[in-house]
């Protein structure tokens, strides 16, 4: 058997993210906004996946924080993947995310070996709350990205990453957690 899988942290909304999400979604824009109960931020995705391999997935998930303590990101700024004028993706930026990245280039690595592709692309954490299926209404949905782009977002403290299986239906993914490895722990 087989499953859906991706590598994460789950984020907890902030009251300024829930006013974003509600802003976005009053811009009545072609968008399909993220259930906030979805909310993480992507280490490593995988893809299909065989359960056979799930506890190796773990023993690599452990590895990638053993010695770490728990640190603290902050999230602060809008925008859009690849751009305002071509948005796909509407974010929310992440910042001092040295630990994240440590995280992600020792998965990164670490999963080759069960025959995972190696991420070619920069590391780039982000936190997705949208994802831009059409034109109408582009330019109100541009404009509140624009007034949003300094925004505070508050900050969290990481205790743990998370492997994430996801089911998806037209009414949007369902994740449920595998297993989490807890940062700072024995």
């Amino acid at each position: 058997m087989t499953f859906r899988a991706f590598l994460s942290i789950d984020v907890q909304p902030s009251e300024p993210m829930s006013s974003f999400h509600q802003a976005l979604k009053e811009t009545n824009a072609q968008v399909k906004l993220v259930d906030l109960e979805n909310t993480h931020l992507t280490l490593k995705f995988l893809g299909d996946t065989s359960e056979n391999h799930v506890p190796e997935i773990v023993k690599i998930m452990e590895d990638s924080i053993e010695g770490m303590d728990p640190f603290s990101i902050s999230f602060r700024g809008t925008g859009a993947f690849p751009s305002l004028n071509h948005m796909k993706v509407v974010w929310i930026g992440v910042w001092n995310t040295d630990g994240m990245k440590s995280i992600s280039d020792f998965l990164n690595d670490g999963f080759t070996v069960l025959g995972y592709r190696k991420e070619k692309r920069r590391f780039s954490p982000h936190l997705t709350l949208g994802r831009v299926k059409g034109g109408r209404n582009k330019e109100q949905l541009a404009q509140v990205i624009r007034n949003w782009k300094d925004e505070d977002f508050g900050e969290m403290e990481v205790t743990g990453i998370q492997l994430k299986k996801s089911v998806l239906s037209p009414q949007g993914p369902t994740y449920s957690t595998v297993h989490e490895a807890k940062i700072g722990s024995p």
